[in-house]
């Protein structure tokens, strides 16, 4: 089977990037597993892994301090396109994430960006619906202490 070419597909802004850095470590029906390094270093984090839950409709991404040490769990709510003729995956980032710190807090950020995106035409009411459905299951995940079964895959693998 021929490598999968991984796209990362943002509303705000409108863009299409090709992580033709990313190295993929694992690949089947259910999940796509990558280490990068980031785009655009930050003082604050330089690299990571991520989890593309296929089905589930969320990646899961570990962030590290430059020194190696955990910074926090970012998970992206997304919508999965598969090119077959491309082996092309786009993942449509749905604008709402959800970080999770080593410690179990957790937030949920850009909403603003998914209501202003609604506002102007940007997202449509499927990818909305989508994105909320998404949200609450990733939410009830984190509440009811069931986080770790989304964290498995790049843990089990050493990432």
């Amino acid at each position: 089977m021929d490598t999968i070419k991984l796209f990362r597909k943002r509303l705000i802004p409108n863009e299409c990037i090709w992580l033709k850095e990313d190295e993929i470590i694992k690949h089947d029906k259910d999940v796509i597993i990558t280490k990068w390094k980031t785009l655009k270093p930050k003082s604050t984090f330089d690299h990571g892994c991520s989890c593309y839950f296929l089905e589930k409709g969320i990646k899961v991404s570990k962030f590290y301090r430059p020194d190696g040490s955990l910074l926090f769990w970012y998970c992206d709510i997304c919508i999965y396109d598969f090119i077959e003729e491309e082996n092309a995956l786009i993942a449509t980032d749905l604008l709402a994430d959800v970080i999770v710190y080593p410690d179990g807090r957790y937030t949920v950020v850009d909403l603003d960006e998914m209501a202003a995106a609604a506002a102007n035409g940007t997202i449509s009411v499927p990818q909305i619906s989508s994105a909320l459905y998404t949200l609450d299951y990733l939410l009830n995940m984190i509440c009811l202490g069931r986080f770790c079964e989304l964290k498995e895959p790049l843990e089990e693998l050493w990432l």
